[in-house]
């Protein structure tokens, strides 16, 4: 008997993405943090220095198509928890305890991912990566003209 894989559309997609955020949100839960708030401290860890506070707010909006008011409350939520420090009137900057939290949530993840990933060849991988970026950049040219604003 031959299986056939199933063509790659929304719900497959879906189903890898939501399988994924929830081993992430399981080990998120035992530090804290929502999903949120990691995609968000994650931005500043991989940033060079301090962020300006919009631009990081773009970014999580971008990143979560969230709205600016929930990525700015994001946002308070890590300062408030000490994981972002304000820098000067615009800026924040990821503080010592929000950078160990990101290195400890990646580390413990990064056997998860391991696993998942494991025995997939190298072209399938390059193959999907083309694709997935392709549908989520013509999704996000769809939800710019929903929404009537330009695409980011």
């Amino acid at each position: 008997m031959t299986t056939t894989a199933p063509s790659l559309d929304p719900r497959v997609i879906a189903l890898a993405h939501y399988a994924g955020r929830a081993i992430l949100e399981s080990v998120l839960a035992r530090h804290g943090v929502t999903f949120q708030q990691s995609v968000t401290l994650r931005l500043a860890a991989l940033a060079d220095g301090p962020l300006e506070r919009d631009r990081l707010a773009g970014s999580v909006t971008s990143a979560l198509k969230t709205g600016p008011a929930e990525a700015h409350g994001v946002i308070d939520e890590l300062v408030a928890a000490r994981l972002l420090a304000p820098e000067g009137a615009s800026r924040v900057r990821i503080t010592d305890a929000g950078r160990e939290l990101y290195t400890t949530t990646s580390r413990e993840t990064a056997p998860f991912t391991a696993r998942i990933y494991d025995g997939i060849p190298r072209e399938d991988l390059a193959v999907a990566g083309r694709v997935l970026r392709l549908i989520t950049e013509r999704a996000d040219a769809e939800l710019a003209a929903l929404s009537g604003s330009p695409q980011k």
